[in-house]
């Protein structure tokens, strides 16, 4: 992890930096697709000073700049620093989203879809239903 110490922080915009790489250092540290209050959280930490609204602008940056994903859930966005191609699991019951890297236990006919007059760019797909500790719990 980067160490305020370690960067000049004589503009505004090198400040920025600094916060930018501090949360992506959070997201990338971490499997459990955070939301952004858990990442404030932690960033607090390490900049006493940062605010939720600092979070939330850097996110969108980095999202911008495709190092960082959103995985839109119906309550809040989740974030994972895994850019590339996968699909995601969430539990109904805990809530916990994993990782799914197995991209070959769905096969798309994109020749349905452009016969219908669409092209397909991208696709993602969240798995839902009840992970393997809640089932082990009884849940």
């Amino acid at each position: 992890m980067i160490k305020k110490s370690e960067i000049g922080l004589a503009t505004k915009k090198l400040r920025r930096s600094f916060h930018r790489e501090i949360i992506y250092d959070i997201i990338s540290s971490t499997d459990i697709h955070p939301t952004a209050e858990w990442i404030y959280e932690r960033a607090k930490k390490v900049i006493p000073t940062i605010s939720l609204g600092t979070v939330y602008r850097n996110l969108n940056i980095l999202k911008e700049e495709g190092r960082i994903i959103e995985i839109v859930d119906e309550k809040e966005g989740r974030f994972d620093a895994k850019t590339y191609k996968h699909y995601h699991f969430k539990c109904k019951i805990c809530g916990n989203i994993y990782d799914i890297e197995n991209l070959d236990i769905i096969k798309i006919d994109k020749s349905y879809f452009e016969k219908r007059g669409f092209a397909i760019e991208d696709c993602d797909i969240v798995f839902n239903g009840v992970c393997n500790y809640c089932l082990m719990e009884g849940n």
